[in-house]
């Protein structure tokens, strides 16, 4: 799932990154690197943390808008740090590159596990590949949270019961 990421921030990167007179050539595989692995690493802990839920709602269409959400706000967050830190450019200008890619690439990323006819990322294998597990083990634990509209609350089935299950 890395390296289709890093092929995704890669196909938005143009103006952002590589057309930007603000980060040199010489860093925008650098800048593309940072982005794809701040993606994975914000993504596996929003797993790790317990935010399962939260993940499979922003990938299935649920939740709040991309400009709003949490991780995404961390993700802009990170990497316009790291960007000021290593390229040398303001902390403001840092935020609009970071901004304007990681909205992007999430919104893309998420057109792309919900388009039927694009096989290139699916949330079974995106979780799974955050998780370790297999995908069939995923595949219950996404119907749980998004099956029939109706909240699993007792036993294996609530939120600390799947979380369980995806790291027991």
């Amino acid at each position: 799932m890395l390296d289709q990421l890093l092929n995704l921030v890669k196909e938005n990167a143009g103006d952002t990154i590589i057309n930007n007179p603000s980060i040199p050539n010489q860093h925008n595989d650098e800048a593309i690197s940072l982005a794809s692995s701040s993606i994975f690493d914000a993504l596996k802990g929003q797993v790790s943390n317990g935010g399962i839920g939260n993940l499979i709602g922003m990938f299935s269409g649920g939740g709040t808008s991309i400009d709003s959400n949490q991780l995404v706000s961390g993700l802009v967050s990170n990497l316009s740090g790291q960007y000021a830190q290593k390229f040398g450019i303001s902390p403001e200008t840092a935020n609009n590159v970071a901004s304007s890619l990681i909205t992007t690439v999430i919104g893309k990323f998420i057109n792309k596990t919900n388009d039927p006819s694009d096989s290139s990322f699916d949330l079974n294998n995106i979780l799974g590949s955050l998780t370790g597990k297999g995908s069939s083990d995923i595949a219950g634990m996404i119907g749980q949270f998004t099956g029939n509209g109706q909240s699993q609350t007792s036993g294996a089935n609530n939120l600390g019961g799947i979380i369980g299950k995806l790291f027991g």
